[in-house]
């Protein structure tokens, strides 16, 4: 009941929600000469280090996963969304406390609008990843797979993901300014304990079972289906589509609870 009645408010306030959203926009974007290309130069940067590194220098090839340079792009974009969403929803309400405290908007809708903004941001880099795709399929070194319609799955669970650890990170922070920091370090740990530089199986045996417990492995199995002629865990994606359930659920219950102390806080 309570998810039913938070997203029928936000429902109501969807103008206010997009036009939100499209000044986080603006506003990041506003004296920058390249733009929303940044979204891309970033990722695309990492992965041609990353790839240098791990397979010119290091020599670590072998993934399960071929092209290796598809397999990383697709991940670091990814985590991309994750790790901004959950830097700037962690101060969602403190970075707007004067209009959170004076308008009578659903308070959730500024962890959502972050999510959003940030999710508007993943989509336009995608053309990066297709490009890419297309030139693999071209050059013979991979092929599709109906798995490829699990890709937008994937957005839906990880948007839902983000949006119940911002629904709880948003008002501890405000509680306890401490968390942004913790925050951080857990990015930084999270990113090495998500396959993205490697697959599950390339991990050793006893750390497997640990990774599948971390939602982002499912969901990067759901965006990487359909472009490594099928390969892809099951079993990943289901615990993951769990987890980031379980997760949405924690962050709906414990938003409200901790709201009335938020208002007084800011």
């Amino acid at each position: 009941m309570i998810l039913v009645s938070q997203v029928n408010a936000l429902v109501r306030r969807r103008q206010v929600l997009a036009t939100l959203v499209q000044r986080d926009l603006r506003v990041r974007y506003a004296r920058s000469v390249l733009g929303y290309l940044w979204t891309i130069i970033d990722p695309l940067a990492m992965a041609c280090v990353y790839f240098i590194v791990f397979t010119q220098i290091l020599k670590a090839r072998d993934t399960g996963y071929s092209p290796y340079f598809l397999y990383l792009l697709t991940g670091l974009l990814a985590w991309q969304w994750f790790s901004q969403s959950m830097t700037e929803t962690s101060r969602a309400l403190l970075s707007e406390a004067r209009l959170v405290r004076s308008t009578n908007l659903p308070r959730e809708l500024w962890v959502v609008r972050v999510v959003i903004a940030k999710g508007v941001e993943f989509v336009l880099s995608l053309p990066v990843l297709a490009a890419f795709t297309i030139y693999y399929l071209v050059t013979g070194q991979t092929e599709l797979h109906w798995g490829l319609v699990l890709f937008p799955v994937g957005i839906v669970l990880q948007f839902l993901l983000m949006v119940g650890i911002g629904l709880v990170l948003a008002p501890v922070t405000t509680l306890v300014t401490d968390t942004a920091r913790v925050v951080r370090i857990a990015l930084r740990m999270g990113f090495y304990a998500t396959p993205v530089l490697y697959s599950v199986q390339a991990a050793p045996e006893g750390l497997r079972t640990l990774l599948l417990f971390n939602p982002m492995t499912g969901i990067t199995e759901f965006y990487r289906a359909g472009l490594f002629s099928g390969r892809f865990d099951a079993v990943a994606m289901i615990v993951g589509a769990v987890i980031t359930g379980v997760v949405l659920l924690i962050g709906v219950v414990t938003f409200p609870r901790l709201e009335p102390a938020v208002l007084k806080e800011i």
